[in-house]
């Protein structure tokens, strides 16, 4: 934790890990996922997104599919019935190994509707407005990837990280060479399921050909399509669609524009932006890229000397992202009382000659990065869900009375509070008692 005080994602962590609400019921508790941050990425304009989803195969076949389903009988489960289902596919030219899909998008999006065991016209509009029509493609890619669930490429290893797969080719707007999404997806696996198990080279020898198979499906799904040099790329509408996926799983996936925003703000106004939640941390790399780095670190190490942890915290979200051309603004924060701690790690963390930190600064670092993220945050600790051991928290309980940081008692109340595990609760409330006596 010392080691890495400037990073943003580390104090979550370190909230996440050592203190926690009560579970909620399972329902309700949400999947552990870690938020991350995407390269700002450039979308097309919405009418012209508009007018390209009806030329998607997989839209244009479920359009065709409803115009031919008219009225008719379903089975139980609403689906086409095998007789018509096999006149669908010939009458239509369709793939019968794609019907089901075609299928379910036309049911869900409102071109069909399945009543009283009988599918009709839905109540889609014929025409829609350009919103409603982004609406309808967001809901079609929606469809698409839920079906990963169920199998949807025909290759379970790439079902299961087809989310992945996504997020690496939006991540590389000029797209991903199969080979290395072949090995990506592979390696993948072996990490989730342990390398050398049976199988895994008759996997890596079938893997290329059926990641071509699922590629080929997520171009008739508009998705996908393959660039010039052969790569794997999104198309205009797989990058809005994808991006509207990431931000609905709590991924920082900024456009361009957003981020030009931030990019000629003062620092001061770049780190209130931070604080406030205004701006998320892609916004750093674009305000960076405007300014030398010596100077930058400069600007940020005056604010966060003169301010309160969460300004500290915001300015080290900030400084985390330069390497060693920095070094000689972090050298002069060494002679500043509240940057000393930060400055000479952030050298360690570099490999660069540096101070020592004794245990006090370690713990005065943990207090401070705790109280940062209370502040960045709004109220962290009404999100905490992960109920961890907490031995080693609870010696740095004991530990954060004696280092005189000015918000010992906030922190230790906040743990005090939030906390599941009954230790934790006491040690802290104890600690923070004597942190009061302290005080007077």
């Amino acid at each position: 934790m010392a080691n890495n005080v400037f990073d943003l994602a580390e104090l979550r962590k370190l909230i996440d890990e050592q203190a926690a609400v009560p579970p909620r019921p399972p329902e309700e508790t949400p999947v552990d996922r870690e938020a991350l941050t995407f390269p700002p990425v450039t979308l097309a304009g919405d009418a012209e997104l508009a007018r390209a989803v009806p030329q998607v195969p997989l839209v244009a076949d479920a359009i065709r599919l409803a115009g031919w389903t008219g009225t008719r009988p379903v089975t139980a489960e609403g689906t086409l019935t095998p007789a018509d289902a096999g006149a669908a596919a010939a009458e239509l030219g369709l793939d019968p190994a794609r019907l089901r899909l075609v299928w379910i998008v036309a049911v869900n999006t409102g071109l069909l509707q399945i009543l009283g065991g009988r599918a009709s016209r839905g109540p889609l509009p014929q025409r829609l407005t350009v919103e409603a029509t982004l609406e309808f493609w967001d809901g079609v890619v929606m469809d698409v990837l839920d079906r990963a669930d169920e199998g949807l490429t025909g290759s379970a290893v790439i079902d299961d990280h087809l989310a992945e797969m996504l997020a690496t080719i939006y991540s590389v707007r000029s797209g991903v060479a199969i080979a290395n999404l072949a090995r990506g997806i592979l390696q993948s696996h072996e990490v989730a399921c342990g390398p050398g198990r049976p199988g895994t080279r008759r996997l890596a020898a079938d893997l290329p050909g059926e990641l071509l198979e699922a590629l080929s499906l997520l171009a008739y799904c508009g998705v996908v399509e393959q660039t010039a040099a052969g790569r794997a790329a999104l198309t205009p509408l797989g990058v809005w669609a994808i991006r509207r996926d990431l931000l609905r799983e709590g991924h920082d996936a900024p456009t361009t524009a957003e981020v030009e925003v931030f990019a000629d703000l003062t620092a001061a106004e770049l780190v209130d932006a931070l604080v406030s939640g205004s701006a998320t941390q892609s916004a750093v790399a674009g305000w960076l890229e405007r300014r030398p780095p010596e100077e930058a670190a400069r600007e940020l190490i005056a604010i966060a000397a003169e301010s309160g942890a969460g300004r500290r915290g915001a300015v080290g979200a900030v400084l985390e992202e330069l390497g060693p051309e920095a070094e000689a603004a972090l050298r002069e924060a060494l002679d500043l009382p509240l940057m000393r701690r930060y400055a000479a790690s952030w050298l360690h963390i570099r490999d660069l000659d540096a101070p020592p930190l004794s245990p006090e600064d370690h713990t005065w670092i943990a207090v401070d990065s705790l109280a940062a993220l209370m502040r960045l945050s709004g109220h962290a600790a009404e999100r905490l869900d992960t109920p961890e051991p907490a031995e080693d928290l609870v010696r740095l309980i004991a530990e954060m009375p004696s280092v005189g940081h000015p918000d010992t008692v906030a922190v230790l109340d906040m743990l005090a509070r939030a906390h599941a595990d009954g230790t934790v609760v006491k040690a802290a409330r104890k600690a923070a008692m004597k942190a009061r006596s302290f005080a007077h």
